[in-house]
This record gives C-alpha cells, structure tokens and sequence, in this order.
C-alpha cells in the first residue's frame, strides 16, 4: 500500500474587521476576528498593504488546541515591522511585499481569535489580515543526515552537498556579484554542523528567482525571530517550514529572510539559499543586509535567557564564516547604511562585527537577554578562531 503524499504546507488568509468596544483595547477597539474554527494551522501573524508602514499598537490572539480542544489565553504577537528587505533590493522589486507583525509558532490548532488596537487612538495600517501557515510534514530520519560538518563537503550554491561542483557563479543565474569567499586567514574556525534546507524539507519550489551575493561578509547580525518559546527542538524543522513560508508567501519576499536560524537546542539550520560559505544578500536588517549575515535564535528573548547551547551555536557559526572572510569577531567594522529607521541612506557607521539586530536598526530584537549576552558569543567566538 502507497504511503500518503507529504503535507507541503498551506497559508490561509482573513481580512480582519472592525471590532466593537473592548476595554483591553482602548476606547477605540481597532480590528479582529470574533472566535471561530479554522483549518488546521501552526503558526500565525498579521499582515497589512503597505510594507513600509509600521503597526504601533497591539496585536493578541487565543487559539484552540487540535488535539484538546483547549483554548489559550491572550497571547501577544510582537507587532513592529523589524526584518525588512532593503530598498530597491531583489525582495522588493515584485510589488508584492506587505507590513507584518512578527510570526508566533502555537502548536497545531483549529481555532483562533484576534484583537488589534492602539489605545492611543492611533489610525491602523489598512488592508490588515490574519495569516494562518500550516507548515506542512516533518522532515523524516533521513533527512537529518543532510548535515554539514567540520569534514564535509563544501555546499554547493544551491545548498545540497557537492564536493565536485567546478561551474561559475554566473552559471547559477539571478543577480552575481561576487566571485568564490576569500580563503581564510591565518585565525579561522572549524565548520560547525549544519542542517541544509532539504534537512528541513524546504519546499524549493516556493522561492523567486536565483541567488544574491554580496562580496563579503563584514559583520553578522544577531536576531530572535520572536516566534515564542514554546517549541521543542524536535519540532524546530516546522517552525522554519512555517517562517519560510510566512516570509514568502504572506510578506512577499523571494526566500526565508535570514541566512541562518538556531534553535534553543543549539542545532544550526541553513535559511535563504545560496550557499552555506557563500556571501548570501539576506532580508534582516533594513540598510545593512549587504556584506552581513543573520542569523535568527528561534524563539523570544525580551525576558527568557537564551539557552548556553544556542550561545555556543551562534559564536560557532559566526566563528566560522567571518574567519573564511578574514572578520574579527571581537572587533568592529565600517558598514554604509542603504537607509532605514537609524541611520539614513549614505552614512557610515561604525558596528561590532557580532553585533544585535538593534545595533543597526531601532528595534527590539534580539530581545534583551539575548543583546546582552552578545559580549560572551564574540568571546567565545574570538576563541574558537585562536585569537
């Protein structure tokens, strides 16, 4: 007997609506949805026309367990537009890109309920929406050997494994502007181990386009993709599967926006596209996604501490890709901003090489306990490349 065709995962969207008097909400209630049953989701966010305009007020939602039946409490869904592609960028170009709040991981569910207000009175962005992801099948044992170690083969540009790969950039099509990464210097890292996009089984055929490269990779960027704790590291896979598609499908981008994403069992996953070694042009930090890397700790760390593992994950990784481009992870750099809500178009700042999603942005992320243990991830970095 056949097995069954694996869930690839749907998006599901509804407009929202006015709502009446709500006292959580302010004297003005804003918009929601009354409670109701829905197809099977696991990830939710909203979303509204203009990319470009921000959501000051709140954003809760309750949903229903699928296997109790239970409904949550209010929870809060993190409401700023933080992870924006640059202007003018190839994320940008298709008109498609839309404001979101940040995503929020609920465990499977068949229920929701949404309010969102500013008590300020404050007008709403228009064109608001819930977004339901279902992220689709877990990835099966096998797919966990798709790891890159320390002794693997280097990753092909499409992010499989090849070792014999010899084309050119050019071959691979999209927008190249960028030859081979530099050979590491004399401090460098070993490779820590990764697991590739067909580890956790991104569908490929939802991505745009080809690859972004970008010379370089000067600094990395440090995010929480505010997603909420209450994932297990079993159940990691989906969570991206659901951001991955939350990325594309709801806010438009061509690919999952960050180039790497870390869970709190510190297990390390491939994000966009491109090339694990390669200088991938991410959509994470609005004016410095060219000659940076981000990567994402899944989950909220405004007052969790992140997790000793995912610390050592992160100084590992970033060890390991600024010292193929000869970056000092202790050090700072110079970046010119593209423009955004901190620094215009042109300027030139300074920046740690390891440094938060704030540091370049005015934001939140990546949540307090997580900034402030930066300091030990570029020790420890600094260490593992023998300096």
């Amino acid at each position: 007997m056949l097995a069954p065709p694996a869930d690839p995962g749907a998006t599901r969207t509804l407009p929202l609506v006015p709502l009446g008097s709500d006292r959580a909400l302010g004297a003005r209630a804003g918009e929601g949805l009354p409670a109701r049953y829905v197809k099977r989701f696991s990830l939710l966010g909203v979303t509204w026309n203009d990319s470009d305009a921000d959501l000051t007020g709140t954003v809760q939602v309750r949903t229903r367990a699928a296997a109790t039946g239970a409904w949550s409490g209010w929870q809060d869904v993190e409401a700023h537009t933080d992870d924006v592609p640059d202007l003018g960028s190839a994320d940008r170009t298709g008109g498609r890109t839309r404001g979101a709040t940040a995503p929020l991981w609920v465990g499977e569910s068949d229920g929701v309920q949404v309010r969102v207000g500013d008590p300020s009175g404050a007008a709403l962005p228009s064109g608001l929406r819930l977004e339901m992801v279902d992220p689709g099948d877990d990835p099966g044992d096998s797919h966990w050997d798709d790891l890159l170690g320390p002794d693997a083969a280097v990753g092909s540009l499409d992010g499989s494994l090849d070792g014999s790969w010899n084309g050119s950039l050019g071959d691979l099509g999209g927008h190249i502007v960028a030859a081979a990464p530099a050979t590491a210097g004399r401090y460098s890292a070993a490779r820590p181990r990764i697991i590739t996009r067909s580890g956790w089984s991104a569908n490929e055929a939802l991505r745009h386009g080809g690859s972004v490269y970008t010379g370089s990779i000067k600094a990395v960027f440090v995010h929480h993709s505010a997603t909420g704790n209450k994932y297990s590291c079993a159940q990691a896979p989906s969570v991206i599967r659901g951001i991955y598609r939350y990325h594309i499908k709801s806010r438009g981008w061509r690919d999952l926006g960050y180039n790497f994403l870390v869970d709190k069992c510190g297990n390390i996953y491939e994000g966009r596209a491109g090339g694990v070694s390669r200088a991938v042009y991410g959509a994470h930090t609005l004016g410095f996604n060219s000659h940076t890397m981000g990567i994402a700790v899944l989950g909220t760390y405004r007052k969790t501490r992140p997790s000793d593992e995912a610390l050592e994950a992160v100084a590992e990784l970033a060890a390991w890709k600024l010292g193929i481009y000869g970056a000092n992870p202790s050090g700072t750099t110079h970046l010119v901003s593209g423009g955004g809500n901190r620094y215009k178009k042109g300027v030139k700042v300074r920046l740690h090489v390891i440094s938060g999603h704030r540091d370049g942005f005015a934001t939140t992320c990546p949540g307090t306990e997580l900034y402030d243990s930066l300091g030990i991830v570029r020790r420890y970095a600094s260490d593992l490349q023998g300096r």
